[in-house]
This record gives C-alpha cells, structure tokens and sequence, in this order.
C-alpha cells in the first residue's frame, strides 16, 4: 500500500534550504577559521588546535541534552522549530565572534576570546539548531519516500553553500582587503544572510499534531523519561552508535578536505586550486543527491546504495593518492569527482536512515526518542569537525608549519601532502566498513514480523 504524502514541493525545498545556514556556519568555519587564526592573527596552530579539542570536553553533553529538550518542548510552532529559529541567533552572534578576535588584546586574551566564541557557537547555539533541523525529518512526514527527499534536498543545498563559500570566499576577503577586518566584514555578511534564510526555512514547514506521531496507539507515559535514561536507550541501539561513528569519521574527511587550503597554497604554489577542487567535491555530490531518492526505491532501500557507493568512494580517492603523486591536477581533480560522487547517497538519505534508527528504538524499547536521536548529526559535526580542526592544527605544528613565514619547510610540505592525499582515503575505508553493518531497515522489519506489527 503506498504511504501517506504529508508535504508539498515547496515544503521540501523550504526544509532543505534551511542548510543554506546550516553551512554559512559549518563550512565557512571548517574551512577557513585555522587560517584566520594562524596566517592573519598570527596564532600558534598548535595552540589553537589544543583549545578546539578542549571546547569537546565542555561541549559534548549538550547533544544529548539539547535532543531531549526537543523532545520534551510542546509549543505553537512545535518540538524542534522554536530551537532551530531561536538557537541560530546565538550562531549568527558567535560566528563573527570567532572571525573578530580583537589585534589589540594580547595573545593569552586572544585565545581566550576564541575558545569562548568557538565553545559558545559549537556547544551550545549550533547544537540546539543543528539537532533541532534534523530532528523536523521525523516531526514533519511519517513518509518513508518525503523523508529521503527531504535529506536530498537538505544536502543539494548544503553542498552547494559549502561550494560557494569554499569558491568565494578568498578571493572575497582579498577584495575586502585581505586583513583582519576583512574576515570580520565576510563573517558579518554570511552571519546576516544565514539568519535570513534560517528564519525562511523555518516558517516553510509544520510539524503533525504529537498524536499522529505516536501512531494513535500509546499514552503519553512514553515521553517522560530523563537525560540519563536517554543516554541509556541511545547506548542500546547499535545503530545509533554506528551512526554517530560514520558521521564522525565524515567530519574528519570534509577538515582533511579544508586543510586542503595549505595543501593548494604550499604544495602545488597556488591557493586559488582550493576552489576549483571544491567544484570537483560538490557537483558531483549535488549531482548523486538529485538521483538518490529513485536510487532508495529501484533498490528497495538504503543499505545497498549506500554501500555500494561508498566502495565507489573509497576507489576515487586510493586514485587521488595515485594521482597526487604522480602530480597531475586534472587526474586529481577527476578522481575527486568520482569520489564525491560514491559520498552523496549516505549523504543524501543520512536522516531517513536516522529516522529508522529511532524507529528501532520505538519497537525495540518502546520510547519515542527522534529529537535525541538526531543528537548524532550535531554530535558527529562537533567531534568530528572540531577534532578534524584540532587535528590539522597539531599535525602543522608538529611538522614545523609557521603561519607567518614566507617559505615552509619540507617536513611541513610532506604533512600537508600525507593530510589531504592519504588521511581522507583512511576514513573512507573506515565509513565503508561501518556501513556494510549498518542495515536498520532490515532489522526494523524482522522485529515488526516478530511482534506481528503490519
């Protein structure tokens, strides 16, 4: 029997643009804020990687906290949508912050002044908005099919942000005057435009009444559960933790991918490359997005698509490797391609996969638990992109990499090529090999057949 449709084209596309702000944050930060730091500001990477990996400590159990506030919220607008609108006010405000570190404090002030800024914006404002948009995947359809969509257009448009401000965004702060103030003016600029879009894209969609979404068929008792007996029903689905652990070992391949800024400059003598190889990332993904909802249905689900292109992936970039020592920027550039373009299923149905997970543990535990479920996607973007960050910044300084120098050493030159070559191929063959275990449809369907569920 077909599925229920809850939502119109332009509800999809208005959820899907909400990543237009999601990514204003993410890449631009990813990409560019080590840099800021190390070649404008002059800090020690070392220094500022070690402060990234200590704001983890402080920030890492808001995920599940801010996911189960969502789940406890009863509001106008919703569970998630009063978190997703509110919570990116504090992102736009503590972006600009990381980019406006003070030139006339000293160096024990301006690192200070960062690590607030930095915890403040990962640990506590994008991890409610974060959680809170992933979560409207669950809160807005019960369709399998508008769920898969959602998550393709969600990434079409965080790919193709992620794009533009990796294409733009040099040669943006060069014509602003290439200064401190000049990084302050583009985050200013992209802060301004992320509160816009993300105040659209909430209001272009509703979340179902609570009593559609809990299928008709149980009390309310199932929501009154504490943070710690969250933490315990997330802990008991092994998917979840399989999630959490590809999604983490994604954000280390997209910083190794943004160190990739030094790789350009110092490696191949021209920084400009950084966003032409962005086009070689993102087409491709936007590309496999657009097909990978009819992909799900001739395959008759996600474990096969997102297995298979991903040993497609894991082919793309073993050719990177060989193509980088070889020294050909068009192979490179190619083989980048065909990469990117084995990523974009896992991209493009992550959430409806997310969305099954927290299936299981609705039929395995009884527990309607999406707000915290969806705490991996913002778990897996602050550990793995902050510790992706802390570890291009340990890795350069462990090599000898001095920001303000005009020529590098060749121990440096050789950790740029080892990041951006080999470290990506490592993580891919990691989230290959989670996947091939990651079949939670399957299990969700052997558990319905044994509590005779329909």
């Amino acid at each position: 029997m077909e599925e229920k449709k809850y939502l119109k084209w332009y509800n999809k596309i208005g959820y899907g643009s909400g990543d237009i702000a999601g990514n204003v944050v993410y890449a631009f930060l990813t990409s560019f804020v080590m840099v800021y730091l190390t070649d404008t500001i002059g800090l020690a990477s070392g220094m500022v990687g070690t402060l990234i990996a200590v704001s983890k400590l402080f920030d890492g159990f808001t995920d599940i906290f801010f996911g189960s506030m969502i789940d406890k919220t009863h509001s106008k607008l919703g569970k998630a949508r009063p978190w997703m609108l509110y919570g990116y006010i504090g992102c736009a405000v503590t972006l600009v912050c990381c980019f406006a570190v003070p030139a006339g404090l000293g160096k024990t002030a301006q690192y200070a002044w960062f690590f607030i800024a930095y915890t403040l914006l990962n640990g506590v404002f994008y991890t409610a908005n974060n959680i809170a948009y992933s979560a409207l995947t669950s809160l807005v359809t019960k369709n399998s099919k508008e769920r898969v969509q959602m998550g393709s257009y969600r990434f079409i448009f965080a790919f193709s942000t992620s794009l533009l401000i990796q294409t733009i965004t040099v040669g943006f702060v060069d014509r602003c005057g290439g200064d401190a103030a000049a990084w302050r003016l583009v985050a200013i600029i992209y802060a301004v435009i992320g509160l816009i879009v993300n105040t659209i894209s909430t209001f272009s969609i509703k979340e179902l009444p609570e009593e559609k979404l809990k299928d008709g068929g149980t009390s309310g008792e199932e929501e009154k559960y504490g943070l710690m007996q969250a933490f315990r029903l997330l802990v008991k689905n092994k998917y979840y933790l399989m999630i959490c652990g590809a999604y983490i070992l994604q954000q280390l391949y997209s910083a190794m991918i943004g160190a990739g800024i030094y790789y350009m400059t110092w490696v191949l003598k021209n920084k400009n490359l950084f966003g032409q190889f962005a086009w070689a990332v993102n087409i491709p993904l936007i590309i496999a997005l657009i097909f990978t909802p009819a992909l799900v249905g001739r395959w008759n689900g996600m474990y096969k698509l997102n297995l298979r292109g991903y040993i497609l992936a894991v082919i793309g970039r073993a050719l990177v490797v060989v193509a980088g020592y070889m020294g050909s920027i068009p192979l490179m550039m190619a083989f980048t391609a065909l990469a990117a373009l084995g990523q974009g299923p896992w991209q493009g149905d992550m959430n409806a996969v997310i969305a099954s997970c927290s299936e299981y543990t609705y039929l395995t535990q009884g527990k309607r638990v999406d707000g915290t479920m969806y705490s991996c996607t913002s778990l897996g973007v602050k550990i793995g992109g902050g510790i992706g960050t802390a570890l291009v910044g340990w890795l350069l300084e462990f090599s000898g990499y001095v920001g303000t120098n005009s020529v590098q050493p060749q121990s440096a030159l050789s950790m740029m090529q080892f990041m951006y070559l080999w470290l990506p191929l490592i993580f891919d063959v990691l989230i290959m090999l989670i996947l091939s275990r990651l079949n939670v449809e399957k299990a969700n369907e052997k558990v319905k057949i044994e509590k005779g569920i329909s």
